[in-house]
């Protein structure tokens, strides 16, 4: 991991070499792409799906992946949080359900039932989303980041595309925030 993130990336690396280095960042990261799901959705077959669908957009974009502007986790969930966006404005115009049935297959019960652990154990972190429904959204996803998910704050600021002076004031306004809201719900 730390030598994907040493190393600079060179056009004349051979393929597999390429391959073999997105399977490491794949390995490394596939179960923070699937919490993250797991944490906005509870239909396994969802998770999966989106899943997978944030692995085929960074494959497709790996040859572009600059280590230096951040991590591979960072670039990761970045491109996840993409994902979902999209996933719910068609859901939201209603467009989506054809397209999601046809492109679907169905999991088998070991994969469902794995699936469905991993829900289980985010529902501490989805609870935590729903509490936190009355901030802003962009006070959602520093939150969610930063302290969720567990990235540093220079890898959330890359994944949410903003600077890392922004990153940290954008951070203590919006725990701020959370801390005023939780205190008036349950005091």
């Amino acid at each position: 991991m730390n030598e994907i993130m040493a190393r600079p990336h060179r056009a004349e690396a051979p393929p597999g070499g390429r391959i073999a280095e997105f399977e490491q960042v794949y390995r490394a990261h596939v179960r923070d792409v699937t919490a993250y799901f797991a944490r906005r959705t509870r239909d396994p077959q969802n998770v999966a799906d989106l899943t997978a669908d944030t692995f085929v957009r960074a494959i497709t974009s790996f040859a572009a992946f600059d280590p230096a502007r951040g991590s591979p986790r960072g670039w990761l969930l970045g491109i996840a949080r993409h994902v979902f966006a999209r996933y719910c404005e068609g859901v939201s115009r209603g467009r989506d359900a054809a397209a999601r049935l046809a492109g679907w297959r169905e999991l088998d019960v070991d994969e469902a039932a794995e699936l469905v652990v991993r829900i289980d154990a985010e529902r501490s972190g989805r609870a935590l989303l729903d509490g936190m429904a009355e901030l802003s959204q962009a006070d959602r996803d520093v939150i969610e980041l930063v302290d969720i998910a567990g990235m540093d704050r220079g890898e959330a600021a890359v994944a949410l595309g903003i600077s890392p002076g922004a990153m940290r004031i954008r951070l203590f306004r919006a725990r701020g925030r959370l801390r005023k809201v939780v205190g008036e719900n349950h005091g």
